[in-house]
């Protein structure tokens, strides 16, 4: 059994790191109610979520399996699938057919902004901000602002190094991550190499391991470690997030927050602690869902966010001066 266990769970890995079409089963029948059928069947085995967001899967299946039954075209059967998935409540969830794409992001339009990069551009940043690769950066007096907009956006060693090495002689940093949706994570682990001074825990990851939905592989530790070509940044460092700040950007807040020198600042994260596992249907749809868990170092789980230390959001009167309260804030704190 636990050699079973071994197996699935590197089959899963290996599926995860090479994005592949996986869980398609060539021979099933084109039918509406055989898509359903191994949407449902494959995320009852593999989704990772099911007993902490209290999701009673098996009811669901007897409430839209009629439904996508008699189902008359794609767009009718496509609604009740994506009301399904729906009830899952995670924005790593999706079903992606020609015409659309199902999606939950009410972790972030149910809660404010607490951005306005018009004010962030203008004021702060510029006509004259460097811009690094995918880091906007600019000095406000001898602290280093820094925005960084996707994960997803790669960078070199040499920008990395022009943008935390050679700002050596910034007495603060702000890392502004707000409305970062995530990426890569491998982009996650080398920003944290720039800041962390020595190998520090930072929470770990459990990954399914069998069909039961509590079935789950020992926690895999996590760390925020130096990189081995830098000099890590250890001047103090405040890491603006918002409810926009997804996925690698969750896990980024969680490694970043261990540092000692690093301080949170803005409103809750909006989680996605779990890496997303890819299918296909017989009839060419294809779909994600989380296939792991992600906890911090105090063994919180991250997938519905990670709270700042210190807590502040937007105000109006600032933004109709064409202010930031975070942006202020940090400077106010870094400043002292």
């Amino acid at each position: 059994m636990k050699k079973a266990k071994l197996l699935y769970f590197f089959a899963s890995l290996l599926t995860l790191q090479s994005c592949s079409k996986a869980l398609m089963d060539e021979d099933a029948e084109n039918t509406n109610v055989q898509n359903f059928d191994l949407l449902w069947e494959n995320i009852d085995k593999r989704y990772s979520f099911f007993e902490f967001k209290n999701i009673d899967w098996d009811e669901l299946r007897r409430e839209y399996r009629p439904q996508a039954q008699a189902a008359q075209n794609d767009r009718e059967l496509f609604e009740v699938m994506d009301n399904l998935l729906f009830k899952l409540r995670d924005g790593h969830v999706n079903l992606i057919s020609p015409f659309n794409t199902s999606r939950n992001w009410n972790w972030r339009l149910n809660s404010p902004p607490n951005y306005n990069s018009n004010i962030v551009e203008r004021t702060y940043l510029g006509n004259d901000h460097y811009i690094t690769g995918p880091f906007r950066n600019q000095r406000i007096g001898n602290i280093l602002y820094v925005n960084y907009s996707s994960f997803s956006s790669g960078f070199s060693n040499n920008q990395l190094n022009f943008l935390f090495g050679q700002n050596q002689t910034a007495k603060a940093v702000i890392i502004d991550v707000r409305d970062n949706g995530g990426g890569s994570l491998s982009n996650v682990t080398r920003i944290v190499n720039y800041f962390a001074a020595e190998k520090t825990p930072a929470g770990y990851n459990i990954f399914k391991s069998g069909p039961g939905h509590d079935d789950f592989t020992s926690p895999v530790q996590q760390y925020a470690q130096p990189g081995e070509d830098n000099t890590p940044f250890t001047k103090p460092v405040v890491v603006l997030t918002n409810r926009g700040c997804y996925s690698a950007t969750t896990d980024f807040v969680r490694k970043m927050r261990v540092l000692p020198q690093v301080t949170i600042m803005g409103d809750t994260t909006g989680g996605g602690g779990g890496l997303p596992f890819s299918g296909e249907l017989p009839n060419g749809w294809t779909y994600r869902f989380s296939t792991t868990q992600s906890f911090d170092q105090n063994g919180n789980n991250i997938e519905h966010g990670i709270a700042p230390d210190t807590l502040v959001y937007l105000k109006p009167e600032d933004e109709a001066q064409n202010k930031d309260t975070m942006i202020e804030a940090a400077i106010e704190l870094l400043n002292q």
